[in-house]
């Protein structure tokens, strides 16, 4: 029987991400609280994002409502990185940058950790921005997810490609 496998991947799901920032810029045109502040959110670029508002607590919100979508989209908020509010002019303004892929450090120490603590009988190797597991048992490669997935990473892990 041929081995089994999955890859352990870290990606963005573009459209849920575009989904919440227009709800989120929705809400912000609406909402009593934000009115008069100036306060928006748009796209700057592939993986950025920018807030921007008259206060640093305004701005701050913003980012809360935002989350807040991801979240309810199913979205980790692990993909975000998000700077502190700074004065620009007028304005205070908060960047985001999105974060996909698997650093080459961070799927080592995922590859550590499997070896450490997973089944013996399972493989992985690093490809690009991406760890592919391998198995003879299917059992071992489940042991192998619920291990990942207990253990509480600075980047968001999906499971793809399980054959």
């Amino acid at each position: 029987m041929a081995d089994s496998s999955f890859d352990i991947v870290s990606k963005i799901d573009r459209q849920e991400v575009d989904n919440a920032l227009s709800q989120t810029a929705r809400e912000v045109a609406t909402r009593f609280d934000f009115k008069g502040t100036g306060a928006t959110i748009e796209w700057k670029g592939e993986f950025a994002i920018e807030i921007s508002a008259s206060a640093d607590d305004r701005a701050s919100a913003v980012l809360d409502v935002f989350q807040g979508k991801l979240v309810k989209r199913g979205v980790s908020l692990k993909v975000l990185d998000a700077s502190e509010p700074r004065q620009s002019g007028q304005q205070s303004k908060i960047a985001i940058t999105l974060k996909e892929g698997i650093s080459s450090e961070n799927a080592k120490k995922v590859a550590k950790l499997i070896r450490d603590e997973g089944p013996k009988a399972v493989k992985t190797q690093i490809q690009g921005d991406e760890l592919r597991v391998s198995s003879k048992s299917r059992d071992d490669l489940q042991a192998v997810i619920a291990l990942v997935k207990a253990q509480d990473y600075d980047f968001a892990v999906q499971f793809t490609n399980y054959r």
